[in-house]
């Protein structure tokens, strides 16, 4: 268990150290390269990027408002790869390769669901949800979603996103001795917590298609 544990510390440690070089070195350029990077359905976390960018707030180095409109800038940016892949393949390219991108067929049926009943605003409401947020953008191209209804929807709800994460960091500086305190007290169950919820998010979308892979090959 300790051994895992040290896993799980040294790769958040690693993340978390690309996430300071780029906003570090960057500006906020580097928070919108970040929120990019993520958006593309790359496993960076919004969730370490914003909290920094707030850290960066608090200590008077950074902007609240422009540190979330550069996070909604780079979500934008980022989501168009996605849009355009799912808009060239279509529904059949991701229900066939989504797996790469841990978009499973029930994940689809279900985006295709929300558009028809909610229409363009379930991208807005998408963009405010932990990890759905991140995926969305395959789906939104693969039913046809409107160019500009999407742009607009991805930028205004991951703008909330980005201010209401700029602000946990901003609390997070105001409160450093504390969380650091609690951190090194939690540190070993937060890790455990991460690396279930991540495995368990991982496997559940690659095993559909582990068991249909099965199935072709014993026909």
């Amino acid at each position: 268990m300790e051994q895992l544990v040290h896993l799980v510390e040294w790769i958040i440690g690693i993340l978390m150290a690309f996430v300071h070089w780029g906003i570090d070195g960057f500006g906020y350029a580097g928070v919108a390269l970040m929120m990019a990077i993520e958006s593309c359905n790359i496993p960076l976390p919004s969730e370490l990027i914003m909290p920094y960018a707030g850290f960066l707030v608090q200590q008077g180095k950074m902007n609240m408002h422009w540190a979330a409109f550069a996070g909604a800038v780079g979500c934008v940016l980022g989501s168009l790869p996605s849009y355009w892949l799912g808009q060239w393949g279509g529904e059949p390219f991701v229900n066939k390769y989504g797996k790469f991108l841990l978009v499973s067929p029930k994940e689809m049926a279900a985006a295709k669901g929300w558009v028809q009943q909610y229409g363009n605003i379930t991208f807005f409401i998408c963009r405010m949800l932990p990890i759905v947020r991140t995926f969305i953008s395959l789906p939104a191209g693969a039913l046809n979603a409107r160019f500009w209804p999407f742009i607009i929807y991805t930028f205004i709800g991951s703008w909330g996103w980005c201010y209401g994460l700029t602000y946990v960091g901003i609390i997070f500086g105001d409160n450093l001795a504390e969380f650091k305190h609690l951190w090194h007290k939690f540190d070993a169950a937060i890790a455990v917590v991460i690396l279930v919820l991540g495995t368990w998010y991982v496997w559940k979308h690659v095993k559909p298609f582990l068991k249909k892979d099965k199935a072709t090959h014993l026909v």
